[in-house]
């Protein structure tokens, strides 16, 4: 009979199945003081220990984890735009791309987590339990998950018509009473990209005669791994001339704005054309965008979203209520706005017959302490003198404080995820940032109204 092993037979070395005690003469010096019974005796970290776990990745994540509450929110989507572009068939080759709800799902959850970053989510997807869970060992790329943040922006539009639709019709969302707040937030341009209109001029000249440069280089290299690169560079640089060639065309609009004889002081940048200096909440002047989100006080829930390029509100009030109607059929029939919007013209538009939504704006306090804000003034329409006669009403204060803890806090919780600087740049990819935060907000605020009403909140 053959013995276990064999003398000639080299041994394994294999793990002792307990930890043997330490040779008194090689241990390491406890940092607590001995008791009458000896040194502690501690369970420390062993990462050497090999130990098969048996776990499907459905067992990642508690059954009640936001991430699963995301993952049912976008299972009960329409988003067959999105497969009709698929390309990829059976029996046909071509390489199978992400499902679109995996991608959904992985933006929708990271907004909630207050991530932004393409990179940062690919990431999260090999080392994170809930990003794991959604990518469900689909492998992900940050250029894939970083251009579907920002291709889909009418897609993303009517999603946020659907969303609202959905909760007015069970009763938690009501769009007679709608509040309006801006939010400055950074652009992804440094303030030293703005250039003068000569300079754009030169700087065009310049980067189109790089261009053309790259190219010859391109056709006369046969090199395939050289080709890459140089193509890489042509493609820079192309792009590069093209934001120039934008700057210059929004040039005109931003000496309209200035004065004649400060005309040639207007700026662009050559980064971000469409970003624009504007005062932020810190009292300092960078480039940014201009968020707009209508909020529906009963509920929080934010029935329009705009971005504007000027760092006024002013005038932004009718638009985002023709939004609304747009959107819902159904035209608000009260407005709370701050002072930034209230001006004469938006009141009487949106008290007008046709509209009939009712204006709550604070009035401006006048130079004189004696003046009587709330008294009509001479010019003054019927609206506006009734107007100013309504906030000087108790009820009309009263519910003038709504706005404060609604559209504002939706600002704060936006701010919350992370809403401080873009890393996107372009309006249209600008618009896709909101859509997203305006999503990810309603599907939590969803969430908790519904489980309001059924008692499980």
């Amino acid at each position: 009979m053959k013995k276990p092993h064999d003398s000639q037979s080299p041994r394994l070395e294999q793990p002792p199945l307990f930890e043997r005690p330490a040779d008194p003469a090689g241990q390491v010096p406890s940092t607590q003081a001995p008791s009458s019974s000896g040194c502690a005796r501690l369970r420390t970290a062993n990462r050497q220990q090999i130990v098969f776990r048996t776990a499907s990745l459905d067992e990642l994540i508690p059954p009640d984890h936001p991430a699963r509450i995301v993952w049912d929110y976008v299972e009960g989507l329409d988003l067959r735009p999105l497969y009709d572009c698929i390309k990829a068939v059976e029996r046909a080759p071509g390489r199978a791309p992400i499902d679109p709800k995996i991608l959904m799902t992985l933006w929708l959850y990271a907004t909630t987590e207050g991530i932004g970053s393409a990179r940062r989510i690919d990431e999260l997807c090999r080392e994170h339990d809930a990003f794991r869970w959604i990518a469900g060992d689909v492998s992900t790329n940050y250029h894939t998950v970083s251009d579907f943040r920002t291709g889909h922006v009418e897609l993303l539009d009517k999603l946020l018509t659907d969303n609202v639709a959905v909760l007015i019709a069970e009763g938690l969302v009501d769009l007679n009473r709608v509040a309006q707040d801006g939010m400055r937030v950074r652009a992804s341009a440094g303030a030293a990209s703005f250039r003068r209109r000569p300079t754009l001029e030169e700087a065009y000249a310049e980067a189109q005669a790089q261009v053309e440069v790259l190219r010859a280089e391109l056709d006369e290299d046969p090199g395939a791994e050289n080709r890459r690169q140089q193509k890489a560079r042509e493609r820079a640089a192309r792009e590069r001339a093209q934001r120039i060639k934008e700057a210059l065309e929004r040039l005109p609009e931003l000496e309209a704005k200035k004065k004649p004889e400060d005309r040639g002081k207007a700026r662009c940048s050559t980064t971000d054309p469409t970003a624009t200096v504007m005062k932020t909440a810190d009292g300092g002047f960078r480039p940014a965008y201009n968020f707009q989100f209508c909020t529906a006080t009963n509920s929080q829930v934010i029935v329009g979203v705009d971005v504007e390029t000027t760092g006024s509100d002013a005038g932004q009030a009718v638009p985002m209520v023709e939004q609304v109607e747009q959107r819902y059929e159904t035209t608000p029939g009260e407005m709370l706005i701050d002072g930034g919007f209230a001006q004469h013209d938006q009141i009487d538009a949106l008290e007008a017959p046709e509209k009939g939504c009712t204006v709550y704006a604070p009035v401006p306090k006048p130079r004189d302490p004696k003046v009587d804000r709330h008294a009509p003034k001479p010019g003054d329409s019927p609206t506006v003198a009734a107007w100013r006669a309504r906030m000087a009403t108790e009820e009309a204060k009263t519910i003038y404080k709504e706005r404060a803890a609604t559209a504002e806090c939706v600002n704060a919780q936006a701010r919350n995820r992370g809403l401080y600087q873009l890393r996107v740049r372009g309006l249209l990819k600008v618009k896709a940032v909101a859509l997203w935060y305006a999503l990810a907000h309603n599907l939590m605020r969803a969430v908790k109204l519904r489980a309001a009403v059924s008692g499980t909140a």
